[in-house]
């Protein structure tokens, strides 16, 4: 037994017992990151790391834990999830559960009137004698893991180690370099609006608007937005054919950290619209979510929201707001508006993913076996920014796109923004 400085957690050397568990909206990382750790828990017993292991899998995440919902991965396919690298998704499924929502969990029926929450996760983690659980998920999903991180700790002498693996498309979480699955959903958005573009030649004065995902963070927007104009430098045009490189371009990127002049905007996209016949904007779905929940509020509305008291954007539609805005502005003939995240966050992980989640998660078994418990990622704060178990306290979402970055200056410039 051992205990440690960072989580004073108490675990078992010798035999382990792992859990995993996937939560909150999906990435393109869920299914690599159950294949790298449990390559890396096989490594460990074949290395004589550990005497004893076995592996089980929460189906749908949070609600899984609570529900006791699992099964176990039998020795002989340990080898055979690889595959699993080649799939999105989730294998084993995700929900949107907020564990110190009690009143929510209790409306669900994940936990009895005089539950806690956290105190059934903790229950059945011990009950399914649990060493170690790997919380895969978002900024929600691991502060869910910090709370259950300190509540085992202290009322029940922190007798699991929770070790988290950073997903969110939208690369917003403090203090982590580059969180699992953005990078391709930036390419997989690229990919999407190569063909959405083609809908520029179907009607004279089209405008199409193309929506990414990212509630407070244009990261994915900014990064979607780089990725599809390398892939456009790639592609051959014909004169005196009208299909141009200038009618397939980006006109405009408008996302949250940056504040549109929607009239101003709307001149200079004017001018575009006259010369090349379509205009093409990437928007943010966080971009006026403020300006658009106060005119709901202010209309006696209500505000749909989540479990964790997140707006849904989904239905409060940013795209269709800023569409009937913009095509008057500009003298639209047709307005096309389409969403990309499902298509992006849906996708299985490029190589640049599964190699900074091979890396995260070879040092997470490392940590769950010193007894370390916290959130894997390369840490901004420390020099170099090592990958380690970064502190639950520590981890938090909310983290904006630095806009002064020089690509996205030079992008800004080139497309005319700036």
């Amino acid at each position: 037994l051992i205990k440690t400085e960072q989580s004073t957690s108490t675990i078992n050397m010798s035999e382990f017992k792992v859990a995993m568990m996937t939560a909150g909206g999906l990435a393109p990382c869920l299914a690599s990151s159950i294949a790298w750790l449990t390559k890396y828990w096989s490594e460990a017993l074949k290395d004589g790391k550990i005497s004893k292991l076995s592996i089980i899998m929460y189906k749908d995440g949070y609600k899984g834990l609570l529900t006791g919902d699992s099964f176990e991965v039998p020795e002989d396919a340990w080898e055979k999830v690889a595959t699993l690298h080649d799939v999105g998704g989730s294998p084993i499924g995700n929900s949107r559960v907020k564990l110190t929502n009690v009143k929510d969990c209790i409306a669900r029926g994940f936990c009895g009137e005089n539950e806690t929450p956290l105190e059934v996760a903790s229950q059945q983690l011990l009950k399914d004698k649990i060493n170690v659980i790997h919380t895969i998920g978002g900024d929600d999903t691991n502060t869910q893991a910090a709370e259950l991180s300190k509540y085992l700790l202290e009322k029940h002498n922190g007798k699991v180690c929770v070790v988290g693996m950073p997903k969110t498309i939208d690369n917003d979480v403090y203090p982590i370099k580059q969180t699992f699955g953005a990078n391709t959903a930036a390419v997989q958005g690229a990919i999407f609006f190569e063909n959405v573009v083609s809908e520029s030649t179907a009607n004279p004065r089209m405008l199409i608007l193309h929506e990414c995902m990212g509630r407070d963070s244009g990261y994915l927007t900014a990064a979607t937005a780089k990725a599809y104009r390398e892939r456009l430098a790639k592609t051959s045009f014909l004169t005196p054919f009208t299909d141009t490189a200038e009618s397939r371009d980006i006109h405009a990127v408008w996302i949250p950290e940056l504040p549109v002049d929607i009239e101003a905007e709307g001149a200079r996209l004017k001018a575009i619209m006259d010369a090349n016949g379509n205009v093409n904007v990437f928007l943010c779905e966080g971009s006026g979510v403020k300006e658009i929940v106060a005119e709901m509020e202010a209309n006696g509305e209500e505000v749909p929201r989540d479990a964790f008291g997140h707006v849904a954007l989904a239905k409060i539609n940013p795209g269709a707001y800023f569409s009937k805005r913009l095509a008057s502005l500009v003298g639209a003939e047709k307005t096309l508006v389409q969403k990309s995240g499902y298509f992006a966050r849906s996708a299985a992980s490029n190589e640049f993913d599964r190699d900074l989640i091979g890396r995260c998660a070879k040092a997470g078994v490392e940590s769950a076996i010193a007894g370390v418990a916290g959130c894997m990622g390369e840490d901004e704060d420390k020099e170099g920014t090592p990958i380690r178990a970064i502190e639950f306290e520590r981890v938090k979402g909310g983290k904006p796109f630095d806009i002064n970055q020089s690509w996205f200056q030079d992008l800004l410039k080139e497309i005319g923004q700036a």
